[in-house]
């Protein structure tokens, strides 16, 4: 009888040895995949990024050279939109793209071109202000980091849905500076949302802000001296939308022309399109959309990198990690999963143990 109770309790040792040894494969398996495509993935796909050269080297011009990033179209989801699931999951890989981001590339100054939320046009204050402190926490940067932001339709509303309380809302938080210099480059942020050019207060205010830059710039109509410093204009978007999109939200071309003449700038950056694009303006400025950052969005979000000096910019774009990529990893280590049940429960042969008889079996012919 003892015989019998003691070879039980050795089958019954070996048993639980056994889904004790599964177990930690499974925790393995789980635990190498998260940590691959939550965390590892960004260093990885971000790590190729390389700021781009000017064509004069800072070491001979004598011209110290400025690090800047430029992101747009975060959507933070608000609490009308945004399921809890879909919320956290966006959130958590914008927060760690952006994090990884000032980690490896260490750049001097961030410029984020407008739709920084999703709902601000129509979300309460307390709404708003959660929405605030969530974007506070997933672009956290040191403090020798500036963070610049530029307000967008999804903001503030469509020109005419804004209003003064919006603005000044959004402005309290990032606050209402339209020029910013740094290094002997002038950066102009644009509230485009308010230059309908329907003479409203609001598109009145906006046009005597950048009237008064434009004089302090020394390019206004009155004085025709040649910039001394590399200008770049920012906005969240110009134009005609394309795809039958409506134009009531946009720019208008007279608009747009009036203030290429008021400012001059050598390069406009615009977020609002979702995608990377370039298109040519009068007397040959160039005007680069930034792409969303948000997988939201985008299956293969990016930014644009930017190595400035007073007289020259060089653009490169960063890529950050398929979101196809992410799944297909996830995917992987669910069939590998599956694979260890079915072995553990002997429902499939063990691949080792197949192997090593396949071998024999080729030995003996």
């Amino acid at each position: 009888m003892a015989l019998i109770r003691l070879g039980f309790g050795r089958q019954h040792l070996c048993l639980l040895k056994r889904r004790s040894f599964l177990m930690l494969k499974l925790t393995a398996v789980v635990f190498a995949a998260l940590l691959f495509c939550e965390f590892f993935i960004y260093y990885l796909v971000i790590f190729r990024c390389d700021w781009p050269e000017v064509k004069t080297p800072a070491d001979r011009s004598g011209q110290k050279t400025l690090k800047a990033m430029f992101l747009a179209d975060t959507h933070l989801l608000g609490e009308v939109r945004g399921h809890w699931l879909d919320k956290l999951r966006r959130e958590w890989q914008m927060e760690r793209a952006f994090q990884t981001a000032l980690r490896l590339l260490q750049p001097e100054v961030v410029f984020i071109l407008g739709d920084i939320f999703d709902e601000g046009k129509w979300s309460s204050s307390q709404a708003w202000a959660d929405d605030v402190e969530r974007f506070q926490k997933i672009f956290r940067h040191p403090r020798d980091v500036q963070l610049k932001v530029v307000a967008g339709n999804h903001d503030i509303g469509f020109h005419y849905q804004m209003n003064a309380y919006k603005i000044k809302r959004f402005e309290k938080v990032f606050s209402p500076e339209r020029l910013f210099s740094w290094k002997g480059i002038n950066f102009v942020m644009v509230n485009s949302v308010a230059l309908e050019g329907d003479g409203c207060h609001i598109w009145s205010e906006a046009e005597a802000e950048l009237i008064e830059i434009s004089r302090k710039l020394n390019c206004s109509r009155e004085v025709g001296e040649p910039l001394k410093a590399q200008e770049l204009l920012f906005w969240h978007l110009l134009g005609g939308g394309g795809g039958g999109r409506e134009r009531y939200d946009v720019l208008s071309q007279e608009a747009s022309q009036q203030l290429l003449w008021w400012l001059r700038p050598r390069l406009i950056l615009s977020g609002h399109t979702h995608s990377a694009c370039e298109v040519l303006h009068g007397a040959g400025v160039p005007e680069i959309s930034v792409p969303s950052f948000s997988w939201r969005n985008r299956n293969n979000p990016s930014f644009i990198m930017g190595s400035m000096t007073p007289t020259e910019y060089a653009l490169a774009k960063c890529h950050l990690p398929y979101e196809d990529t992410v799944l297909a990893t996830y995917c992987v280590a669910a069939g590998l999963l599956v694979v260890l049940i079915l072995v553990h429960s002997e429902l499939l042969p063990s691949p080792f143990l197949f192997g090593w008889n396949l071998l024999r079996k080729f030995k003996t012919m």
